[in-house]
This record gives C-alpha cells, structure tokens and sequence, in this order.
C-alpha cells in the first residue's frame, strides 16, 4: 500500500492507494508535544462513507507498514516521520485530482503546467474543455487540435491563449513553422547555355534551387516540365528563360498566360523593363464591358509579337474567334491549378487542348505553388514534374479563435506591429489582409487608416495600379484584398492575415489557402513570413454548410491537397465541344484527339447539340450553325445559350435580359 500526505489548510489529507486506486482517504491533525508532533483527530473515509474517528495507532501502524509518498513542503509531518524512523519520499502529485480523492503522480511525461502549479494531463484536458465551454461552440476537430497542442506544448495557459485573447501574443498562438531550406550551391548564370543577350538582359546571378532544378530536368533543351514550389521561389525566371532562350535561338514566340488582368499587367510591365530592348512585348487580357479611359488595359496589343502576356480568356478568346497564331515556341502557363476553379477550370483545360493542337512543337511549361497529387496532373499533361517542396524564407503560422466583431482590432494590431518591424534587407514588414468581400475589404481598409488600401476587382484598373505602386514603394502598411484575387496579388509582403476563410459563401479549398498563404515572406525582402488565421467559433458564412469557421481552420491548416482535376457538366462540355469545333476546323477526327488530350472528360454532347440544331455532321465533319459560334466566342454552353433564348422570347430590353443573367448566376454561386 502507498500513502500519499497532502498539505491542507490546518490539516493533512492522506490518500491509502492500493493498486493504483484510491481506497480510502482521510485526514489528520498534528499538535506539538514534548516529544515533538504527533498525529491527533483522525479521521477516515472509505467510499462515500463518512468521515469515521479512528484511533491514531491504526495510522501509526499503516504509515509503517506502507510506502510513504509527501506531496508539497511539511515540516512538521516529516519531523514526525523522522522521530518515529519511517521512510518516506517526496513526488508531485495533481492537485486537481485530489479534489476528488484521486491520486495521479506528476512527472515529465504527463505534466501541464497551469498557472503557478502543474496538474496531470486529463485533469488539464477537462479544465481546457470547461474554459472552452464558456467562450462558444467548438467543432470536434478544434477540440482535437486543442488537445494535440496541449499536448505538444504542455502549458494550459498558452494553448488558452489562442482562443478569444484579449490581444494578440504569436508567443502563445503559434500553429507550427515551416522551416526555410537550407543554402545549396546552383550554377552562376553565365554557366548556363544562354544567349549572351539574355544574361546580360536578366540582372540574374545565381539560380534559385527550383530553377536549378528545372534545369537539370530539361528545362533548356525543351522539355515540357510541371513546376511546383512555394511562392517567390523563382518560377516566374524559369518561363523566362526557355521563353527568350527559344526566341531568340529561332526556335519560336512566347506566351505567358495568368488567370487574372491585374496579374497579367504586372508581367508585362516586368518583361517589358526587363526584356523590351530585345524583343516587343505585348498585352492581352479581356476588354471592359465599359469603355473609359480607366478601364482599357494598357500596353501593346499585338497577338503577333515576341512576347505575349495574356490571360487566360484573352488568348483564348483568339482562338475561339477563328483566328490563329503561329511560330509558338513556348507556352507557359502560370498558376495551373486554376484547373480545378468551379467556374474557369474547364476553360483552362480546354485553352491548353486547343495550344497543343495550334502549336504541338512548342515546349509547355506549367506552374504553381500549390497541386495536390502533382505527379497524377504532369502525367496528364504529358510532362515531367519538378517538385521543390521547401520555402526560400521559414514560415511561422499562427491560429486565433476570435469573435468576429473583434477581428479588425486584432489586425489593426498586427499590421502596425509588423510595420515597425524591418527585414535585415532593410524593408519594413507589410501586411496582406484576404476577407471574403468585397465591401468588408473597404471597411477593414478604412479602419486599419491611410496607411492601408482595398484592391479588389472592382476597382479600376488605374485605382490597382496605385495601390500596387505604393505598396512596393513601402507607403501602405497593408492591403485588404478578396480570396477571389489570391492568385492575381504579387505584393511582396512579409505577413498574411485571414480575417475570413471564404470566398464569398464558399469555403476556401487546401489550394486556395496555400496559395493565399504563400504570398508572406519574399527571400529579396524578408527574414521570416508570418500568416495568422482569426477564426471565429461556430462562425459560418453560408446556411447550406454545416461547417464551421474554427473547423474549416483545422482542417486547412492540416489538410491535404486533392487532385487538379476539371469537372465537366453539360454546359461545361458543350461549351469546350464547340471551341474545340472552331480550332479544328471541323474535323472530327481532330476533335476526338483534341478531346482525348484534356485533363478532365467531356460528356457526349455531340447528341445534344445536333438535336437542337447547333451543329450539323456530314461525312467525318461537323459544321456549326451560327449560334453554335456565338457560343464559341462569348464562352456559353448550350444550357446557358437556352436560357438567354427564353429571355429573349420573354424581354425586348437588352440590360434588362443581361441583369436577368448575372442575377441568376449570382443566385447559383
């Protein structure tokens, strides 16, 4: 038997264990006497019976008999057990336990600390649970995630920290660290078999690892590669070396295609800085449905030139227009998991069918920070995978769980702390906020002050560009931006904060967050990225999700990325059937090899589309009536061309039958 002392107030508690278990307690008073103390008023419990006197032999006796365990600092007891020459031995002992007669030994294994004093690792589960229990309703998965880092972390205050703070303290809130890569030997430059003019244009030195190894997968000899690295690791240079290498070696033109205008605008201005005084460098996005000076893209608009930058839509909508580009030597396609985008991912796979099949001598070459199951997607695509899963400068996340209307004083707290804080390159720390809308971008901009600005689409295209331009100049301690512009934002800032986890109503997938995550802390600027997620306990952006905010934040942070691939429906296929039709001039047999070639499956639409008189098929050809080649240039599925039909029917007023649409599709997103 063990008997374990507990120091009460006028009192000691003794605990008889047997087996581990408590099987009795008791409790007894010490006075002082000639021969020094001695034990009176014992008492003993055994079960839920009451307290029973016991004569304070009987305890003399046990205390022999048994093995002696003192918890806490008792002069007087181990004075008495000293006179009576019994053996005894100090341990740490769980005070929570002992409120409720149990007996649990404190050691490094399972100990957390918690305030002034360490308790056993349930009874801190328990109290975490309990303090949880008084700010809101939590998911399993953030109670999984809390207990995890009670575990790690072995501190109950500092895992208590991150939910509802009164402040934010990253010494209490840290998720984990992503650690940067460690400093490897690439080639200089002007090792590499480059045109002369081209080193000499770059201003490039030494190669970035993932550009070394992009060369030594084939990169300068043509081959087609999938690149897939962190943010600012370089993968934007190795497009342009193949690119300027294979121009100017005879071998053919270069595109650069991105998702987004702002994007695309930013390229250009580099490549043309950069590369002008070798080649002409060209521009071509989308035209704004409002002509105004503010809206027209700027730059030149040549689709026959050197150097083609372009979105996505832009270039395709060349093609799908009947027209053609020739001499493409290299096609490079940035941010390529675009392909699994709800709304513009078949688009994607259908723009890279109909390249391969106008230009299938050219060298692709596709990138992106964030792919699951890549090596699945560079099969597809016929190329060869280059992965360089470290980061060029650590990481540091941090979770949060805040109510929602003390999100922004939590930002406005963190974006002035990181402001103050300058980079060992001599740049301050700048801070990119992603919400989920575009009037909360202007509400946390407006609270955060001059020093922050919104960017979003709806702005124009001047209203970017001056943001874009201050924030590189360091005037802006922030910009407030949507999830929806993530892959577009090319700000070189050190800190990301996510005041929301949605796009729109919409959560956020694995690769929209480590997209959005990987824009904090750029190798030429920073020392350390930082992203802090505020989630907010049983917040929900959408009645049709049964998730939560704090749940989509584990699940994030943890998760793993699925496969890019493209979901076709019929709208979906039916629209890249007939821009598939357009580039192959009707030859079906082309079709069905342009077809095969795609990432994601058409549906058989080619039933469809000649039962409601699109398309008519004769001897191997199939021929598109007009309003089939509507559909192919304005970018409509037969689903989509009927429902205009219908308003037309229905309607004479133009705008009215326009804002009948989007309305509709505002409803269905």
């Amino acid at each position: 038997m063990k008997v374990v002392v507990l120091p009460q107030k006028g009192a000691y508690k003794l605990l008889f264990v047997e087996d581990g278990r408590v099987a009795a307690s008791g409790f007894v008073d010490l006075v002082p006497t000639p021969r020094g103390h001695r034990p009176k008023n014992f008492r003993v419990r055994r079960r839920a019976r009451q307290l029973k006197p016991t004569p304070t032999r009987d305890l003399i006796a046990t205390l022999r008999r048994s093995e002696v365990q003192i918890a806490g600092t008792t002069p007087q007891l181990e004075s008495f057990l000293r006179d009576l020459q019994i053996p005894y031995s100090r341990v740490d002992v769980c005070r929570f336990c002992q409120l409720e007669d149990r007996y649990t030994l404190i050691d490094a294994t399972n100990g957390v600390r918690y305030g002034k004093e360490r308790i056993c690792m349930e009874c801190a589960k328990r109290e975490m649970r309990r303090e949880l229990g008084y700010i809101g309703r939590f998911g399993r998965s953030v109670l999984s995630h809390m207990e995890k880092l009670l575990t790690q972390i072995r501190d109950l205050d500092r895992v208590l920290a991150s939910v509802a703070p009164e402040r934010p303290d990253r010494s209490r809130t840290l998720f984990d660290r992503l650690e940067a890569h460690e400093v490897v030997k690439t080639a200089h430059i002007t090792e590499l078999p480059l045109p002369p003019a081209l080193i000499q244009a770059t201003g490039v030195e030494h190669l970035m690892p993932t550009q070394q190894l992009a060369v030594g997968a084939g990169l300068l000899e043509g081959r087609h590669l999938l690149i897939v690295s962190a943010t600012a690791s370089g993968k934007t240079f190795i497009g342009e070396m193949a690119g300027m290498k294979n121009f100017l070696e005879g071998r053919g033109r270069m595109l650069f295609l991105v998702p987004l205008v702002a994007l695309a605008n930013q390229k250009y201005r580099r490549f043309r800085e950069r590369y002008g005084h070798l080649v002409k460098v060209s521009l071509q996005v989308g035209v704004s449905r409002l002509n105004l000076p503010e809206t027209r893209p700027a730059g030149e608009r040549d689709i026959h030139a050197p150097l083609v930058v372009a979105t996505y839509e832009g270039i395709d909508h060349v093609f799908r227009s009947g027209r053609t580009m020739k001499d493409i030597g290299t096609v490079v396609i940035d941010e390529v998991q675009m392909l699994e985008d709800p709304e513009r991912g078949h688009r994607l796979d259908g723009l890279i069918a109909r390249l391969k099949h106008i230009a299938p001598q050219a060298q692709y070459l596709y990138l992106s920070a964030t792919i699951g199951l890549p090596g699945l997607l560079a099969d597809k695509l016929q190329a060869r995978l280059v992965r360089y899963a470290e980061r060029p400068v650590p990481l540091e996340r941090h979770l949060l769980f805040v109510e929602r209307q003390k999100k922004i004083g939590f930002i406005k707290q963190m974006v002035a702390e990181e402001y103050k804080h300058r980079s060992s390159k001599g740049y301050r720390g700048q801070t990119i906020v992603f919400t989920n809308s575009r009037a909360r971008c202007h509400v946390i901009a407006d609270a955060l002050g001059k020093k922050a600005a919104a960017y979003h689409a709806g702005l124009t295209a001047q209203e970017r560009r001056d943001v874009e331009t201050r924030f590189s100049n360091g005037e802006l301690a922030a910009v407030v931006t949507t999830a929806a512009l993530a892959a577009g934002v090319d700000f070189p800032a050190s800190q990301v904060i996510f005041d929301a986890l949605a796009m729109g109503i919409e959560w956020l997938t694995v690769q929209e967050f480590h997209q959005m995550m990987g824009r904090a802390g750029r190798p030429d600027f920073h020392d350390l990225g930082t992203v802090v997620v505020l989630a907010e306990p049983g917040g929900s952006y959408s009645r049709t999700s049964a998730r939560t905010e704090d749940e989509v934040a584990i699940g994030l942070l943890r998760g793993e990325m699925e496969e890019v691939a493209p979901e076709y429906d019929l709208e979906q296929s039916s629209e890249e059937f007939v821009a598939n039709v357009v580039v192959c001039g009707g030859d079906e047999q082309q079709i069905i090899r342009m077809n095969r070639t795609m990432v994601g499956t058409l549906e058989p639409v080619l039933p469809t589309l000649l039962d409601y008189g699109l398309v008519r098929r004769r001897a191997g050809h199939i021929e598109l009536t007009d309003m089939a080649r509507v559909m192919a240039e304005h970018f409509i599925g037969v689903e989509r061309l009927c429902e205009i039909q219908r308003l037309v029917r229905k309607m004479d007023d133009a705008a009215a039958i326009i804002a009948e649409l989007e309305c509709g599709e505002s409803m269905n997103r």
